[in-house]
């Protein structure tokens, strides 16, 4: 920011336009570039929750924007240093952060941080330099160190002595070597390779064993510190006899290439000293020397051999090249030294890590192509092509990878999903490098898909058909349709209703909205309606709500609840004398016809008929289907003048209904006007008269033979004379009416024809108009109302003849 300000004031100050230009250009690239990262510093040991930035100034950012785009702050690797406040913005430390903890082998330490909105997504990168404190002071390996020296040891010999360690860094770091007052030795400072400092005693004056056997040194060792500290060691100087030779390498530097992945006990180097002297003075024994502590864990040094070999685990990436110092020291005390230098070779060890970083875990099934569904970041801790990944998807699913930027990929839809084929995903994401032996880790991320109403309701049959007999009772359940929605949860929850239809009545029905069963509200009558037709329809809880409509027909079952009606005779009309049959009547001649109908179908309407009961019961006959009464036998002059017919009439119903029809007959030998007014004049006799007389002449036929015959003879005489006087009229039926059901659709005719002048007039039967029946009864029944017609003509032919 005081880079942009500095800018932006050098432009104004300008007066020349082209300069001008060039500044605002300047201005703006500078802005863009400051913008990919921020970069924080803060001094180590910091207190918990001290404050790091604030990052909400610094992007110029309002902190409801930051809870609104669910800003967060992810810090590399596996610990959670630091702590956001997404109400203040404020970047915070969680605790007190130690630098040499955190990177103990860099001179910098920088802790990197991603910055990660959403709603629209976007990533910023942050940095924050760990700034080394001076909180730690040199220390050397021992405490004392110990120096054998021969008596003889030529002026400007030097002597290594252990360099202490300081875990700070820069101008905190060991920065001087300082020796304790004395009359033989000075101080020799150096610098490593590294930029280590190291210290070497330097003899400036002849030792004599004879005069000081031993010499005491203080070596004090301080860092650049402000204020600055410093360690202290014990050097203690042993003058030994005269040894005139020392250890000689073969090579004062070896160089060793070693990878990463030895196993312990691998051999790495075999160093070697020769020491031409004889006895203890010629036998050389090895030692690390001025080598840091990590390592000499690391490696192990046979002090006989000098075979240098692995101890411990090699890491190339924590470290890259161990330094060694191997010093040989013979009998006599003498030494010489040696480094080996071990570069650890890199191998593909370290599979790449996948760190989520966002995740929608249930998105709906109409998002549209290339949606973001997750984020995450890989890393490889190797180097080279061993660190180089790639990411891909297992599988043939429809989402793909998208790289952004600083190996990190986006996981986006690519097709059109549906979750009534798939409802969930789980889909692996596999990172492999590209090491000579490849290595790969694999991450699952579960994905949901959330249902969205675009499937209707289906029924499980275009038609339902049901039935129902007649006469049911109210609220009577006859069954349930039955439609499913492959959606779920509210979108699948189907309601049933009844369409209503313009026009029409609302059928005496309902439908359970909720589980289809259907229901008839009133009881039916087959004689009304024979069947009826609705549509259903099946609507779920979608928003908007999608349906579907199927057709439910009702077919009413016939019962049989209708007795048979009686046509003819009429019920109103007189019982007493309705047919008219000459005493001459043959066998087999047309008396009358009973016709009725019942309002029933199928066989609940098929009748048949029977003769009850009869005056004489062998004179009359009656047919069985078609209702015709004819004369069973020839009129005898003994039959009784009047005769009374009950006709029993039942249909084939389960349980049959019947009704009778009663017929009255008067056999008569003419026709005449007295007859016919003495009819009308004189009541109807009782039908049941002659019976009870039959039974009286039994009875005294029991007790006295005499007295049967004599009042047998009587009644005959009695009958007779009452016969002759008391002829009645004929009564003749009325004309029926129209049927609906087609049994009697049309009159049934009587002529009369009478001869002027006589009262005996013939009585001429003519044909009747016998009904014709509709298509609809059965076969069978057709079959012999036909063949009755056909009879009825050819007897009507013959009587005319």
């Amino acid at each position: 920011e005081w880079l942009l300000w500095r800018v932006m004031a050098c432009g104004r100050r300008s007066r020349d336009s082209k300069r001008q230009v060039i500044l605002f250009i300047l201005c703006v690239c500078v802005c863009q570039s400051g913008a990919e990262t921020l970069r924080y510093s803060l001094a180590e040991e910091m207190e918990r929750d001290s404050v790091v930035a604030n990052i909400a100034k610094d992007l110029g950012v309002a902190p409801s924007q930051l809870v609104a785009r669910k800003a967060r702050v992810v810090s590399e690797g596996n610990e959670r240093l630091f702590h956001f406040n997404q109400n203040t913005g404020v970047l915070t430390v969680k605790e007190s952060l130690d630098r040499e903890e955190i990177c103990p082998e860099s001179d910098t330490c920088t802790l990197f941080f991603k910055i990660f909105f959403e709603n629209p997504l976007q990533l910023i990168r942050g940095e924050v330099e760990i700034r080394d404190v001076n909180d730690n002071s040199p220390v050397f390996p021992e405490k004392e160190m110990v120096l054998e020296i021969p008596e003889t040891t030529p002026p400007g010999s030097r002597f290594p002595l252990e360099s202490a360690q300081d875990k700070d860094v820069g101008s905190n770091g060991l920065q001087n070597y300082t020796l304790g007052s004395n009359s033989h030795f000075s101080l020799a400072l150096g610098t490593r390779k590294g930029g280590a400092k190291y210290a070497e005693l330097v003899l400036e004056r002849q030792l004599d064993r004879e005069e000081q056997r031993e010499l005491k040194l203080l070596l004090t060792a301080t860092d650049g510190g402000s204020p600055p500290r410093s360690g202290t060691a014990k050097v203690r100087i042993v003058v030994v006899d005269a040894n005139d030779n020392i250890p000689v390498f073969a090579r004062e530097v070896y160089e060793v290439g070693l990878a990463e992945n030895s196993p312990p006990e691998q051999l790495v180097v075999r160093v070697v000293a020769a020491d031409p002297d004889e006895g203890s003075y010629g036998q050389v024994r090895y030692s690390f020397t001025q080598t840091p502590e990590r390592s000499r864990q690391l490696f192990e040094l046979n002090p006989t051999s000098g075979e240098i070999r692995v101890a411990g685990n090699l890491d190339f990436e924590e470290v890259k090249t161990h330094e060694l110092v191997v010093k040989a020291t013979d009998g006599g005390g003498l030494s010489a030294h040696c480094k080996v230098m071990v570069e650890v070779l890199d191998v593909n060890d370290n599979a790449p890590e996948i760190a989520l970083t966002s995740l929608s875990a249930t998105i709906p099934e109409d998002a549209p192509p290339r949606a973001v569904v997750a984020l995450f970041g890989v890393r490889d801790r190797d180097s080279g092509d061993n660190g180089r990944t790639e990411c891909s998807i297992d599988g043939d699913l429809p989402f793909s990878l998208t790289p952004t930027f600083d190996n990190y990929y986006e996981l986006r839809t690519n097709a059109a999903l549906d979750r009534e084929r798939t409802a969930e995903y789980n889909i692996t994401i596999i990172a492999m490098d590209w090491g000579t032996t490849r290595l790969s880790s694999r991450e699952i991320i579960f994905v949901q898909i959330s249902d969205v109403n675009d499937n209707p309701p289906e029924f499980t049959q275009e038609v339902y058909t049901m039935s129902v007999s007649e006469n049911n009772s109210p609220m009577l359940r006859i069954g349930s349709v039955n439609a499913t929605d492959a959606d779920t949860g509210k979108n699948a929850r189907v309601r049933y209703a009844l369409v209503q239809q313009e026009g029409k009545e609302q059928p005496n029905m309902s439908v359970n909205s909720e589980n289809g069963d259907v229901y008839i509200l009133r009881p039916l009558d087959y004689e009304e309606v024979h069947a009826f037709e609705v549509a259903v329809s099946a609507a779920d809880g979608g928003s908007p709500p999608l349906s579907a409509q199927a057709l439910l027909r009702v077919l009413v079952r016939d019962e049989n609840d209708n007795a048979p009606v009686v046509l003819h005779p009429a019920a109103d009309s007189s019982a007493a004398v309705g047919e008219l049959v000459p005493r001459w009547a043959p066998t087999g001649y047309l008396v009358a016809k009973v016709v009725a109908v019942d309002a029933d179908a199928g066989q609940n309407a098929w009748l048949s008929y029977e003769l009850a009961k009869a005056t004489e019961p062998g004179l009359f006959r009656v047919g069985l289907h078609s209702g015709e009464v004819r004369t069973a036998r020839a009129v005898a002059e003994r039959d009784a003048a009047r005769q009374r017919l009950i006709v029993l009439v039942r249909d084939r119903g389960q349980p049959p209904r019947s009704v009778t029809a009663t017929l009255g007959i008067a056999l008569v030998d003419g026709f005449s006007d007295a007859q016919l007014r003495v009819s009308e004049e004189v009541p109807a006799a009782d039908p049941d008269g002659p019976l009870t007389l039959y039974l009286i002449a039994s009875l005294a036929c029991v007790s006295a033979l005499f007295l049967a015959t004599a009042v047998a003879a009587a009644v005959v005489k009695v009958r007779r004379a009452r016969r002759g006087e008391a002829e009645t009229l004929p009564t003749f039926p009325k004309v029926a009416t129209e049927s609906n059901a087609g049994s009697l659709p049309r009159s049934y005719v009587y002529d009369i024809c009478f001869a002027g002048g006589t009262v005996n007039s013939e009585f001429r039967f003519l044909r009747p108009l016998l009904p014709c029946f509709p298509a609809g009864l059965p076969p069978g029944q057709g079959e012999q109302r036909s063949s009755v017609c056909s009879q009825e003509a050819t007897n009507v032919g013959e009587e005319g003849d």
